[in-house]
């Protein structure tokens, strides 16, 4: 039987309600809380991080109840303590969600997410907005290196049968956050608004007699402006067929195996040869930011990028934590060796100089005396349980988006490096 979709109330660890139901029978449940998301370093060698999946995040919140089918499926595994039952079935966010605007990049120790709430709200958050902010900001920073090493020539996004089903629509919006062009993915383009792209595989050569008649049947369908899979037999050969049947006036020819760079090379003096000049070479084939670095002395106009951006590029998460800071206004730290915390909600500017370039994170538990060139990073996004500024999921994409490539271009020259190194600017303490 079908069964109707259940709350993202779900999409927990089960320990988070054995805590709250402790709370509640020990009177702590009410107490004022203060948790920050924030990660203790950047994954190995990278410069900088990315915030991605807090939009995501904002939208489930506004769902996050205990129906008949949850409080069902919560009883179903044994949990049947009635007064965590009846809290749950009561439960609506009231509290406070501060943090940086999706899009930012992020250092060691900056407070990305603060939630402010009772102890029987604020920690039912905790898996919710780590497993969305951890994944997407791993998608999301692996596709800003990849879209920084293709130095402006468009990134598409095609990895959806390399994940979760689920995932790699999350992966999708996480990769157009950060300036890739399109997606494969429907139902992507269908929730965010994000422009969708697709046109053979090497099956659709196959299933013809021949490559001409395949080409055909696409140009039919497609018109002349498509893109060619032509390396199913023969490269050279399916170059010119494609031409010839097409004519000098097609859009652009797939290239997905060998040697992209010899490849490529090849396929553009050939397309120029027969009189297509106009015609885009792109390329696909196991792609990752390395691979597209490496082609960038070669004639490519585009890239198509799978596996390795819905994995993160070697990084699929990015080790952010939800950490309690602040009790009832007193400031708490876990103090276990490795995984130290600091105490008290957090203030967090970027320090730029003159020339607007950022040189410094500034994060402290005390308001922090602004200087000229300074950026708050901290902003408000939800008060009383309500969204401060409430966006569809495609015009939050795209604030995000936008947001994204500004802080970007504030970035110093080592930032773009792709070789592993330090974080780009030091996190310090007011």
């Amino acid at each position: 039987m079908p069964q109707s979709p259940l709350s993202p109330a779900l999409l927990t660890d089960r320990y988070e309600l054995t805590m709250l139901a402790a709370a509640l029978a020990d009177g702590t449940a009410d107490r004022d809380c203060v948790f920050e998301v924030f990660a203790r370093r950047l994954p190995h060698g990278r410069r900088y991080g990315v915030l991605a999946g807090t939009g995501r995040f904002l939208d489930a919140l506004a769902d996050f109840r205990f129906g008949a089918a949850e409080l069902a499926a919560v009883r179903a595994q044994g949990i049947d303590d009635p007064r965590l039952l009846d809290h749950l079935a009561g439960f609506r966010f009231t509290g406070d969600v501060d943090g940086y605007a999706e899009g930012d990049l992020y250092f060691p120790g900056s407070p990305v997410l603060t939630v402010r709430a009772p102890f029987g709200q604020a920690v039912l958050l905790e898996t919710l907005a780590l497993s969305m902010l951890n994944h997407d900001s791993a998608i999301a920073a692996a596709g800003a290196r990849m879209v920084g090493a293709a130095c402006g020539r468009p990134c598409i996004e095609m990895g959806s049968r390399r994940t979760h089903e689920e995932a790699a629509v999350s992966a999708a919006r996480a990769a157009a956050l950060v300036g890739f062009a399109a997606t494969s993915n429907l139902a992507a383009g269908a929730r965010y608004g994000i422009p969708t792209t697709g046109t053979s595989a090497h099956a659709f050569t196959l299933l013809h007699d021949d490559e001409a008649a395949a080409f055909r049947a696409q140009l039919d369908t497609l018109g002349v402006g498509t893109t060619l899979l032509v390396d199913t037999y023969d490269t050279e050969q399916g170059i010119r067929t494609a031409v010839e049947v097409a004519g000098t006036g097609l859009g652009a020819v797939r290239l997905d195996s060998g040697d992209l760079t010899v490849q490529a090379t090849r396929a553009r003096e050939l397309l120029d040869s027969l009189g297509a000049t106009k015609t885009r070479v792109i390329v696909t084939s196991d792609l990752d930011e390395y691979a597209i670095a490496a082609l960038a002395a070669a004639p490519v106009d585009g890239y198509g990028v799978g596996t390795s951006l819905v994995t993160g590029s070697g990084s699929p998460t990015v080790g952010m934590v939800y950490k309690l800071v602040e009790r009832d206004g007193v400031p708490v730290a876990k103090n276990s060796e490795g995984k130290r915390s600091v105490g008290g909600r957090k203030h967090a500017v970027r320090r730029h100089d003159p020339d607007g370039t950022a040189t410094a994170e500034v994060v402290s538990a005390a308001p922090i005396a602004g200087r000229p060139h300074d950026r708050e990073l901290v902003v408000p996004l939800v008060r009383g349980g309500e969204l401060v500024e409430p966006r569809t999921p495609a015009e939050a994409l795209t604030h995000a988006r936008e947001l994204h490539e500004r802080v970007r271009g504030a970035l110093p020259q080592e930032a773009w490096s792709l070789s592993r190194g330090e974080p780009a600017i030091d996190t310090v303490t007011a």
